[in-house]
């Protein structure tokens, strides 16, 4: 047991804890013990992004962004659950939340005070900027390069910033 756990009086053990403590994350010389042990996995899952109508956004997330519907699930009333994501991500989703009063509804498009706000990352930037010209998307600026990859900025049917990002292989 190192001197941390014995100074609060910890006494049980958990086996191969470094110090025999259940909970110890130091050594018995009291450093810190640098391991997995004890951590927490931790991901962003979900990014509630302010709508005002759910099947509008819907329509223009999978139909014009080419995103997956994941989930719509009706909560009652007039509240659902709507998860989408890009096609074949496994990562962090967009909750589609629709404002339900003046304050929610004031904020739709400019939840991030004008900046961008949401970064989608692709493995071809010329493929999906040209796909989503395409489909009517409204780039702000026109592509460029940058040291950490190729960039440009777009805006969604309520005028979040998006950046359509494709990063250098090292990042």
């Amino acid at each position: 047991m190192c001197a941390l756990c014995r100074d609060v009086g910890r006494t049980w053990a958990r086996p191969g804890a470094a110090c025999g403590s259940t909970w110890c994350d130091f050594g018995r010389d009291g450093e810190r013990v640098l391991s997995q042990r004890g951590r927490m996995k931790q991901a962003l899952g979900y990014i509630a992004l302010l709508v005002r109508e759910y099947d509008e956004a819907i329509a223009y997330y999978t139909g014009v962004l080419g995103f997956e519907l994941i989930e719509d699930t009706p909560l009652g009333g007039d509240k659902r659950w709507v998860l989408v994501a890009p096609r074949g991500s496994s990562e962090c989703r967009l909750l589609l939340a629709q404002a339900k009063n003046e304050k929610e509804r004031a904020a739709i498009g400019n939840q991030a005070g004008g900046r961008v706000f949401l970064f989608l990352h692709t493995d071809d930037f010329w493929r999906d900027y040209e796909a989503l010209r395409a489909r009517g998307v409204t780039f702000a600026e026109a592509p460029r390069e940058e040291a950490y990859g190729t960039v440009a900025v777009f805006t969604d049917l309520y005028g979040n910033r998006w950046d359509l990002l494709q990063l250098e292989k090292s990042r």
